[in-house]
Order: C-alpha cells, then sequence, then structure tokens
C-alpha cells in the first residue's frame, strides 16, 4: 500500500548553519515526500543524505542530477517538481521507500547569494511477522521496526483498526516493539504500529493469515435446528488448509471426552460442490435426541485442529384447554442465549406471494379457538444479542381440507340470530302488554259513564215521586 505521509512544515531560521531537524514516518515500500520551503527566486537546489552524497541537485542552468544509489532499474526514485519551485516549494519525492533510506537528509539552495539549509529526519517503519500463514496453535510473533530508532518514542499495536488486547489479558508496554502469541483465527488480519515521536506520528502496517477453523470462529458455539429439519453443523477451514483425517464424533451428554452416537442421518462427506477445506456435516432430520454437543477435526501442516460446538433443538409444543382455547409454546433445548421470542403469522395470497405479519412477542402465544384466519404458518423467531438465532414453524391446515367460512364468524351469526329472535319476543310482549293496559282503559271508561247514568235515574225518579206526593 503505497500512501503520502508528510507531517506538516516548520518555519526554520534563514541563517546557514543554524536550522532544525524536523521529523517524517513514512512505511516501508510506499512513498513519501520530505518537504523543504525554499525562496521562489532559487535555481541551484542541492539534496544530500548524512553527508554521503548527493541524491538529487539543479544547476542554475536548469540541469538536474541524480545520485546512483537511488536510480532502480533505470527508475528514478527521487525527483523535486520543477513546477512547484515557484510557489516556494522545493520538496523530495521519494517512491518504493526502503529501510536504508531512513537517516538525516538536507535541503540546500542558494538565494540571492546566500547558501540556506533545511534538514529532515526519514524515520522508515516496518512490520514484519516471523510466519505470514501461521497454523493455529503455533506460537508466532510480529515485530514494528523504525530506521533510525526513535529514543523514547511511544507505540501502540492496532488489529483490523482496532486497539490490539492480548487474548491472555496481559497488558501491553508502553514501547512493546514486538507482539508474541499463539495463532488463532481471531488474530487474523491487519497489523497496524502506529509510533509517536516528539509530535510527530507514524505508522506501518502486515497482513497476517492464521491456518485453521475459521468457522465455527470459537468452541462451544450454538447451531439451532427444527425438529423435523435438517441441520448443517459448520467446520470450515481456512481456504487452501486442506485437513487429512477429518472426522467428527459427538460427545456423550456431561462427557467432555467420552463419545456418543451419531445421530442415523448424519453425514459429513464432502460433495464435489464443495472446496475440500469445508468438512461441514449434515442431519437429515432432527429429533430431540440429537441435540448436544459434537466436535470436527482434523490435521493442517502436522497440527491438530478441532472445534466443538452444540446443537440446540427448537420445536413448538401445541396446548388445548378445557374451553377449547390454543396455546403455542416455543421450546429450545438451551435458552442460554435466548434474549427474546418473536411470534409472526405466515400466509400466502392467491399468487403466492408470501405475506408476513408479527403478532406478538414472548414465548408463548395465545390463540383462542382456532378460525380460518389462523390457517398458515406460525413461526416462533428466537433472538439473541447479536440478532437472530434461529427459528421454528407450526403449521395450521384447513379443517377436513377447507373451511368456507370463520368459526368465528358462524358464533357470530348465531349470536345475531337469538338476539334477533329475543327482540321478535320482546316486542310482540310489549304488544300484548299495550293491548291490555288499552282494554283495562276502556273498562275504567264506561265505568264512570254507567255511575253517571245510574246517578240521573234515582235523580229523575226522586223528582216524579216527589210530584206524586203533592
Amino acid at each position: 500500500m503505497f500512501e503520502f505521509l508528510v507531517f506538516g512544515l516548520i518555519s526554520l531560521s534563514m541563517t546557514e548553519g543554524h536550522h532544525e531537524v524536523q521529523e517524517v514516518f513514512a512505511e516501508s515500500n510506499s512513498k513519501v515526500v520530505l518537504p523543504c520551503v525554499c525562496n521562489t527566486s532559487s535555481r541551484v537546489i542541492i539534496w544530500r543524505k548524512d553527508n554521503q552524497g548527493t541524491v538529487w541537485r539543479q544547476e542554475k542552468s536548469g540541469m538536474q542530477f541524480w545520485g546512483s544509489r537511488w536510480l532502480q532499474n533505470g527508475d528514478r526514485r527521487v525527483r523535486c517538481p520543477y513546477s512547484r519551485f515557484e510557489r516556494g516549494d522545493c520538496s523530495l519525492h521519494i517512491s518504493n521507500i526502503r529501510e536504508d533510506d531512513g537517516g538525516v537528509f538536507e535541503c540546500r539552495f542558494i538565494s540571492g547569494g546566500q547558501s540556506m539549509t533545511r534538514s529532515v529526519m526519514l524515520r522508515v517503519i516496518k512490520v514484519s511477522v516471523s510466519s505470514a500463514a501461521p497454523v493455529a496453535g503455533i506460537e508466532f510473533s510480529v515485530h514494528c521496526g523504525v530506521t533510525p530508532e526513535p529514543v523514547g518514542a511511544s507505540v501502540q499495536w492496532r488489529l483490523n483498526n482496532s486497539t490490539f488486547v492480548s487474548p491472555s489479558g496481559e497488558n501491553l508496554k508502553t514501547a512493546q516493539w514486538t507482539i508474541e502469541e499463539t495463532a488463532s483465527v481471531t488474530l487474523t488480519g491487519e497489523w497496524t504500529c502506529v509510533v509517536a515521536h516528539q509530535g510527530f506520528e507514524g505508522r506501518a502496517s502486515a497482513s497476517l493469515t492464521v491456518k485453521g477453523i475459521i468457522h465455527p470462529p470459537r468452541d462451544d458455539a450454538r447451531v439451532y435446528a427444527a425438529v423435523g429439519c435438517a441441520a448443517t453443523l459448520p467446520c470450515v477451514f481456512s481456504p487452501g488448509s486442506i485437513p487429512s483425517k477429518p472426522s467428527w464424533r459427538k460427545l456423550h451428554p456431561g462427557s467432555s471426552t467420552k463419545p456418543g452416537r451419531l445421530p442415523s442421518s448424519f453425514s459429513f462427506s464432502s460433495p464435489a460442490s464443495k472446496p475440500a477445506w469445508d468438512q461441514s456435516a449434515r442431519v437429515e432430520d432432527v429429533g430431540l435426541e440429537d441435540e448436544g454437543r459434537y466436535t470436527c477435526a482434523g490435521v493442517v501442516g502436522g497440527q491438530s485442529l478441532s472445534r466443538r460446538m452444540q446443537l440446540v433443538i427448537a420445536k413448538i409444543d401445541r396446548g388445548v384447554s378445557w374451553m377449547k382455547m390454543v396455546t403455542l409454546t416455543c421450546q429450545l433445548t438451551d435458552t442460554s442465549e435466548v434474549m427474546r421470542y418473536e411470534w409472526v403469522h405466515v400466509t400466502y395470497d392467491p399468487s403466492g406471494t408470501r405475506l408476513v405479519k408479527s403478532i406478538q412477542e414472548g414465548k408463548t402465544l395465545y390463540m383462542g379457538k382456532v378460525n380460518v384466519e389462523d390457517v398458515g404458518e406460525w413461526v416462533c423467531r428466537f433472538h439473541g444479542k447479536e440478532g437472530l438465532l434461529g427459528n421454528v414453524t407450526h403449521r395450521i391446515a384447513p379443517q377436513n381440507g377447507h373451511l368456507t367460512g370463520s368459526t368465528s364468524s358462524l358464533y357470530n351469526t348465531s349470536f345475531v340470530l337469538s338476539l334477533s329472535v329475543l327482540l321478535v319476543l320482546l316486542v310482540l310482549i310489549l304488544v300484548q302488554l299495550y293491548k291490555k293496559h288499552q282494554r283495562r282503559k276502556k273498562i275504567f271508561q264506561f265505568s264512570a259513564l254507567e255511575t253517571i247514568l245510574h246517578v240521573k235515574v234515582n235523580e229523575r225518579d226522586k223528582r216524579e215521586e216527589s210530584q206524586v206526593k203533592k
């Protein structure tokens, strides 16, 4: 990787013999620019290194010359762009940096008959590993070298852009130029050494590939499978690492060494479509009895490698209460990684499009009485700290091959009919009561009339008797 590492320009004294030295870090095999601020009228410019000879120079006539060690296969490793002189930039550009390029460079130019000098310390950083591709379990080292080596510099190690923390838990020293570790696939990646000295900083990197089992990346990883489905037990070695004597075994419950019996549908022969470093196994028809710990193993580079994993079985228990209320409960043989459960209902429209509807969260789903809208797939998804772990499905098929209406709709229809009958009966009763009331009201009216007539007749009889007596 080539990149320019230029760390600012500092103001220097303009008198001969009195100047400061600034530092520039560069990674080995990269490109670097050594800064030099010169006078815009300068025509004579000379770059030298450690008083060992000329690196590059330009005469007043414009002629340019290169030192012999800066020519590589006919290509000039250094250049000083003429187009920048008018801006007072006489910086030296160096490509394909080598470790022995480190040291003090001097930029000398003549302005107004006066000679002036700028000094730059170039420190070359290189990261090297004792083995670019060690086998897991083998000791290896990563070294950070700086030429010339700075006194009192601080060093920080990074792995894949994150601060490196030793798997052993030991804290790294402030200036630990060499890291020694036991190889594991978790240490694969880009190792970067960051060096800081007197306010300047530089870095260099090297790649490390550890040969071993990359998937699962660690022991005791969980593999989730549903009852009745197929399960894949992963055992993938690093690309190009073809293991000899590959093997699988199931551990007896409660034992870390005693072998158990592999499932009857277990197979791990690699098909032609898989690369030789993929020794994953498969269980075609998973049952509850297949849960437990499995170990895959192989020999790479004379080193025995193995990975242990646990097969977790999931199923859904269906329960029906005395009120015919249906419950679905998500059951797993190991729930140590599960943080939450989610239930979704999966159906398909007439065109075959899959429709997913989230219902609720929780280990148990309370459905009530099953109706036609409940036909389809009920999926329990279980999630862990890093996301979805797996899922298990329970299917509800139409009753008697098909359903033309909802059971709840039938119940609703019966309820409406019953309510209608009751309303009719109530109306009839009210009508009868009303009629009875009216009859009684008429009776009261006629009784009053009869009384009045009776009084009138009595009064008339009394008058007639009075007239006869006279």
